[in-house]
């Protein structure tokens, strides 16, 4: 299945509490992340999307099509925008089994659009021996499982994702997200998603909103929104950076797999990925240290050559937070300020950055 088509929106919406002000174009496929503290307004702004806020004003286009566009009186009902909507929770007919869910969900597709089969759905999300079952007997993780065959057998241009692992178990949540990881390819259309956990949008966004009392602050590539010493994600326990690999060896009798990326090689805990296939990985600042000469005595596996772009404070004032180019790709490191006034550093140092190869994800 393929969109092709770049989601364009201008909005604005006056609530009591909130008022919101969002605009931005997003990629035409791929995950985009949209992230905030609790409140800042990004159920809204789905909503928004999905025609459910009565008294939204502003513009939408998906590619040629027009949503909404308040200058000519212009608003499509939500069931007439081809777009498909994962809550919180499963939301699925309790009277009806799976397979029966399923099929509500191929009713509301238009028949032009059918890409995606009753099958494909049931593979991709692994949930053929629960078609018969009613939701009552279905874990947490395996409802939303069906929610989300659900939402993509209406055969969407764009698909909206509120946090849909907020109510699933830890085991449950890391199963749905290796099927989610592979969704982008699949579908080639836009992808939103909304959650808490930085960990979820590290591993599926490319591209990241992020917002702040109902405004969007910043929307870009993840790693370049992640590594902005002037924004929240930066600084604090989220702090790190999102890099894009490639599986190059497996050292099997180490339990160590060598990975390359713009800056070189990374060696990590076993991937089970074949040679050759990307892998994401999500390097901690915490996990990072600076050291002037490549270390012969250290239990750190991972030195880089590195060029520290500049030093920033930290919210803790023990701390600062130091960027580094390591070849195309940009690396944080939290570091306390006695080591940079030990070490001397200053913006345009060639230093060594130490990864802990347990740390890379």
């Amino acid at each position: 299945m393929s969109g092709n088509s770049a989601l364009c929106f201008d909005l604005a919406l006056d609530l009591p509490q909130l008022k919101i002000r969002a605009a931005a174009t997003l990629p035409a496929t791929g995950v985009t992340a949209l992230f905030g503290a609790s409140g800042s307004g990004k159920t809204t702004l789905l909503r928004m999307l999905a025609g459910l806020e009565a008294t939204g004003r502003g513009q939408i286009r998906l590619g040629a099509s027009c949503w909404q566009d308040d200058t000519h009186k212009r608003r499509l009902p939500t069931h007439q925008r081809p777009l498909a909507y994962v809550f919180q929770e499963a939301s699925l007919f309790t009277h009806l089994n799976v397979r029966e869910n399923l099929s509500f969900g191929l009713t509301r597709a238009r028949v032009p659009d059918r890409t995606i089969g009753f099958h494909d759905a049931v593979d991709w999300l692994g949930i053929g021996h629960l078609l018969d079952r009613l939701p009552s007997h279905l874990s947490g993780g395996e409802r939303q499982r069906v929610a989300i065959a659900r939402a993509l057998l209406a055969q969407p241009r764009l698909l909206l994702m509120d946090e849909p692992l907020s109510a699933v178990d830890a085991d449950g949540r890391d199963a749905i997200l290796d099927t989610l990881e592979q969704l982008p390819e699949r579908l080639g259309i836009p992808i939103i998603y909304v959650s808490h956990s930085i960990e979820e949008i590290t591993r599926l966004a490319d591209h990241l909103l992020l917002m702040s009392a109902g405004r969007l602050i910043a929307d870009g590539p993840t790693n370049t929104i992640l590594t902005r010493c002037d924004l929240p994600l930066a600084h604090g326990a989220h702090a790190g950076v999102v890099l894009q690999a490639r599986v190059v060896e497996h050292l099997a009798h180490e339990h160590l797999t060598r990975l390359a990326f713009d800056g070189g090689e990374l060696l990590v805990s076993t991937v089970a990925r074949p040679i050759d296939v990307s892998a994401r990985v999500r390097i901690a600042a915490r996990d990072v240290a600076i050291a002037m000469s490549a270390p012969t005595d250290s239990s750190v596996i991972n030195h880089l050559r590195a060029d520290i772009v500049d030093i920033n404070d930290d919210p803790n004032p023990a701390h600062c937070l130091v960027r580094l180019r390591v070849g195309k790709a940009v690396l944080l490191a939290r570091i306390t300020r006695h080591s940079r006034q030990r070490l001397a550093l200053q913006p345009g140092m060639a230093v060594w950055a130490l990864v802990k190869g347990v740390a890379v994800r």
